[in-house]
């Protein structure tokens, strides 16, 4: 009999832990309070439901390539960055592609989520939940809760002295859908993440003025990158990885540091990290010239509000300003959940991998989507729904709930001593994580094995895009399309842009041009580098020269 999973929420992750309790042969019944997948990327004129959703005018912050499920590429002409609507689409064409809706209950809140009596024993949960005012109650053999990040607004209106004074109008971003309403109006916003700047640029081209206030600074991306190809495409690689592992800090700091001010010196823009804080990125294409042309102004933190008026921490007062918009992000909560679990699984010091609970016996529990990463949250979520799927079957393995204990125990005392450095707010690095989860499945890819078997595609794999498809070469879960969708990745990235053929008989010489050229003898010069390691000594026998040695010939002929 297949074991019973309740999936928590239709949103991103709870699309892919569906589809992944099917792919191991799961029973899933997924719980959604609203009338519709997508979570968040639902959009809605209001928030009265309580629920976040984006603003109309949001675009993804990774391009299609970069942020699709490992098993379902992007349409070739769907735009590489895309509006909101366009992304919720792409999500119903997976919903439907893999039959996935039938297995939903909108509409259907979950109350509580508790052990049953046995539970040491049979690790299965009693699940109660309300639908239209009719209570249901049900047993369940494991939980996958994807109610993700963004569930309470954070609103901090203590940290600012005066606020309650203030007669104009006071919002969280949650609040926010249209500029319309904002119209020559004195706007501040507090708070630069990425909502802050694309609320700041949005409302600047109808508010008399908008105010931008951030504590700490902040380093501004473009989505592309130079040449005008995807950011992430260039950036996200594992090449660039093995180099960061290798270079001192301080070295991958500075060139870090000099690159991200060639666009423009983030100083002289008032965007600069302040001393002290760690420094964050943002991806906004427009938020510098906004600033530059004066329609977007930036101010320190907020020392105190009047009635009418700002004063900030460096002694400058703004008058008259109309709208606080407080950009401060969301906390997360599990309200369903009982004592001690409930604080616990907040703490993400004790979620095993972010993933699963440290406290509990049975591993029939696991929180998916609670992540921060330098890359894709959807392509990190799906990749934590498959390895709880296949922990779940008892087809992988952690470690006893004692030990997970004592080492998290251990690690929070250390912090509160000052000891350690607390890093659970930190975004992760994307690559190693996903190696990190993949490594648990057996799905990590094999580079110097695929230099031997298949030279062409290990040199996409390891010089070029990290995309999600390289999770599906080899292991459980492994997709005869990936090798095919990997090598077509620049296909489907162009074929959006090329909406304007203009003959010309000039061509500049081509990528294949350049690469026969050049790629024989930076792929030896990576070898040679790479070969410095001893893991990867014993990894790779001598054959590998004799296997690769034709092919680089052969490029270098060409």
């Amino acid at each position: 009999m297949a074991k019973r999973v309740a999936v928590i929420g239709a949103g991103v992750s709870g699309l892919s832990s569906i589809k992944c309790c099917l792919d191991e042969d799961l029973e899933p019944t997924c719980f959604e309070r609203s009338d519709d997948i997508g979570g968040l990327w639902k959009f809605t004129e209001t928030s009265k439901d309580g629920m976040t959703r984006v603003y109309k005018s949001l675009v993804t912050n990774v391009c299609k390539e970069m942020s699709c499920y490992s098993d379902f590429p992007f349409q070739e002409d769907y735009p590489n960055f895309m509006k909101q609507e366009k992304f919720w689409d792409y999500l119903q064409e997976f919903a439907e592609h893999f039959d996935l809706l039938k297995y939903i209950r909108f509409r259907t809140t979950v109350c509580s989520v508790t052990k049953r009596p046995d539970f040491s024993e049979t690790g299965q949960w009693d699940i109660v939940t309300e639908t239209e005012g009719k209570l249901d109650r049900a047993i369940f053999d494991a939980v996958m809760v994807c109610t993700g990040h963004f569930l309470n607004p954070h609103l901090p209106l203590e940290s600012f002295p005066g606020i309650h004074k203030f007669k104009g109008q006071i919002l969280h971003s949650q609040e926010y859908k249209v500029p319309t309403g904002f119209q020559d109006k004195r706007v501040l916003v507090i708070g630069l993440g990425n909502t802050g700047g694309d609320i700041a640029v949005e409302l600047s081209r109808t508010a008399a003025q908008v105010l931008l206030s951030t504590r700490t600074g902040t380093w501004v991306i473009s989505r592309s990158s130079d040449g005008g190809y995807p950011l992430n495409m260039m950036a996200t690689r594992r090449r660039h990885n093995f180099t960061a592992q290798v270079l001192p800090s301080c070295v991958l700091k500075w060139s870090q540091e000099r690159g991200l001010n060639k666009r423009f010196d983030h100083t002289n823009y008032g965007l600069n990290i302040t001393k002290g804080k760690k420094p964050k990125k943002i991806v906004n294409d427009e938020l510098p010239t906004c600033i530059l042309c004066g329609t977007v102004t930036m101010k320190t933190s907020v020392k105190e509000f009047t009635e009418t008026s700002a004063l900030f921490e460096d002694g400058t007062v703004e008058k008259n300003i109309d709208v606080v918009i407080f950009t401060t992000g969301y906390t997360f909560s599990f309200p369903f959940l009982e004592e001690p679990l409930k604080s616990l699984c907040t703490k993400k010091i004790f979620l095993y991998k972010l993933v699963f609970p440290s406290n509990l016996e049975r591993t029939t529990l696991a929180m998916i989507g609670f992540i921060s990463l330098t890359g894709s949250i959807l392509a990190g979520t799906e990749l934590q729904a498959r390895w709880a799927t296949r922990v779940f079957k008892g087809l992988c393995k952690i470690p006893p709930s004692q030990k997970l204990m004592a080492e998290a125990t251990k690690k929070e005392q250390l912090i509160e001593r000052g000891l350690m450095k607390d890093t659970s707010g930190d975004r992760l690095d994307y690559i190693s994580y996903m190696d990190d989860l993949a490594a648990c499945i057996g799905t990590k890819p094999n580079v110097p094995l695929l230099f031997l078997k298949d030279p062409r595609l290990a040199w996409e794999v390891f010089f070029g895009p990290c995309t999600p498809y390289q999770y599906r070469l080899m292991g459980p879960g492994k997709w005869d399309g990936a090798r095919n969708a990997i090598l077509t990745q620049w296909d489907r990235t162009m074929k959006p842009l090329k909406t304007r053929i203009v003959p010309d008989s000039s061509k500049p010489a081509s990528v294949s041009h350049y690469l026969k050229a050049w790629g024989a003898p930076i792929l030896l010069a990576s070898l040679l580098l790479i070969c410095k390691s001893s893991l990867f000594l014993k990894l790779v026998p001598e054959k590998l020269w004799d296997k690769i040695s034709p092919y680089l010939i052969s490029i270098w002929r060409g």
